[in-house]
């Protein structure tokens, strides 16, 4: 049995049993001139409105704001809060009335992201809610959502084959079938160098999204409802594009000594080092192929922290990793870009981050509360199946781009991500050439 489906049996266990507990407790369903004239226009465009009036609606949710997943949840806390008070002071509010925003810390444990829903949506009786941080929250928050049939707009889950809710609507974009897409792409991308690399390495968190991206899902392990594609696996995928596998290695979630399997990168020597990495597990890394003077060829990594990359300096030059949205030009054409990166990029200076700048998660947030906006907006409504029905209906657009989820593809759309990269300190979007920053190529072989 592998890492995943270890962790998605626990979370049907988890979700059985709350089933069980709400079916004990029971269940509820004077003149201008020119100037003066194109100013007020001017400030008409950029969304001034009518103060909202009337009694609020109550949003909920929950996030990681002790815990493990602390660190990166703090930059939905962030957009959480950003958003509901530009959407209150700049918007009029919704549907005319303010917003209020409630979230329960889940303390990065999914059964406490579970009891927080149940309690929002039973007791607190928030009209709507907004998913948590972290794919196992996600997860368990979801199942809650279905039974009392809410919509249910998430940012961060990456188990792509375990969601069939016809409410749910995913924003981490990456298209259903990623285990294929992702690894295509980082694969395509290094096609374009001078030099492309013919062996690559695997070294992997056994967290279950890495895990996934990494080698894939057994048809065993995919739900009743679930239309994805078996298989797959970067792992899968390296070998049908022609690359031969020298290394393949996992790691415990929350190793720190890297040295060993240092070693292990040192010996195979790939051509491309491909790291199924969480947060600080790249500078970890890094650092440890550093003391045994070791510099990788080209190197990849899922989703690592993106400050603590730049500040590994040098060791960081010339790493990769996948994005739906940057502080880059491509990006802040897309509906509320500008407005993101001024309002994110100033509260978090204020909150004391060490990387302020807007990036995928911050993107994904902020395109989550986009669309439970346009939901309601379109339909006129706080009806949780006429919102459902107009999302799944209608293209909306958001600081992503023009978003779409297809109900005969679990409500996923195509896998958008594109390449990034560090060059000269900071990330930078490399690939594909429609998206990259003017003049940015992806850089490598770097030895």
């Amino acid at each position: 049995m592998t890492a995943t489906t270890g962790w998605f049996r626990r979370c049907l266990v988890l979700v059985a049993l709350l089933a069980l507990v709400a079916a004990a407790c029971g269940e509820d369903n004077g003149e201008d001139d020119g100037e003066d004239a194109a100013e007020a226009d001017a400030d008409e465009a950029e969304g001034d409105a009518d103060e909202p009036e009337g009694d609020p609606i109550e949003i909920g949710g929950s996030l990681a704001l002790t815990g493990g997943l602390a660190p990166t949840a703090v930059i939905h806390e962030l957009v959480a809060d950003e958003y509901v008070e530009w959407l209150n002071e700049e918007q009029g509010g919704l549907l005319g009335r303010p917003v209020e925003w409630s979230v329960i810390d889940d303390e990065s444990e999914p059964e406490q992201s579970a009891s927080a829903y149940e309690r929002l949506i039973t007791e607190d009786t928030v009209d709507l809610v907004m998913g948590p941080y972290g794919t196992a929250n996600i997860t368990a928050a979801m199942a809650v959502a279905e039974r009392h049939g809410y919509v249910f707009p998430h940012h961060t889950a990456s188990l792509t084959y375990a969601y069939t809710y016809d409410k749910h609507f995913p924003t981490w974009f990456v298209g259903l079938d990623t285990h294929y897409t992702t690894p295509e792409k980082v694969f395509e991308a290094y096609e374009t160098t001078d030099d492309p690399p013919e062996t690559v390495g695997f070294v992997v968190n056994r967290f279950p999204g890495t895990d996934f991206l990494a080698y894939g899902v057994d048809e065993d392990e995919i739900p009743e409802g679930s239309v994805i594609e078996p298989g797959g696996g970067a792992a899968q995928v390296a070998e049908e594009m022609g690359l031969e596998v020298v290394l393949d290695v996992s790691f415990d979630i929350g190793t720190t000594d890297f040295m060993p399997i240092a070693s292990r990168i040192e010996e195979a020597d790939p051509d491309l080092l491909y790291v199924g990495a969480l947060g600080e597990d790249g500078p970890n890394l890094l650092a440890a192929m550093e003391q045994i003077d070791y510099q990788p060829r080209n190197h990849f990594y899922q989703w690592p922290s993106p400050g603590p990359m730049v500040d590994a300096g040098e060791l960081g030059d010339g790493a990769t990793s996948v994005t739906i949205f940057e502080d880059a030009e491509a990006y802040l054409d897309n509906e509320g870009g500008d407005v993101l990166v001024e309002r994110f990029t100033e509260a978090a200076e204020e909150e004391g981050l060490g990387y302020t700048a807007p990036e995928t998660q911050a993107g994904a947030s902020w395109a989550a509360w986009q669309i439970l906006t346009a939901g309601v907006e379109g339909c006129e409504c706080l009806d949780h199946d006429e919102i459902g029905e107009w999302i799944r209906n209608n293209e909306v657009e958001t600081v992503q781009g023009t978003l779409t989820f297809d109900e005969d593809r679990q409500n996923y759309g195509d896998d958008i991500q594109t390449i990034k990269q560090i060059q000269d300190g900071t990330w930078n979007v490399v690939w594909p050439d429609d998206m990259a920053e003017e003049g940015a190529d992806l850089e490598g072989p770097l030895r």
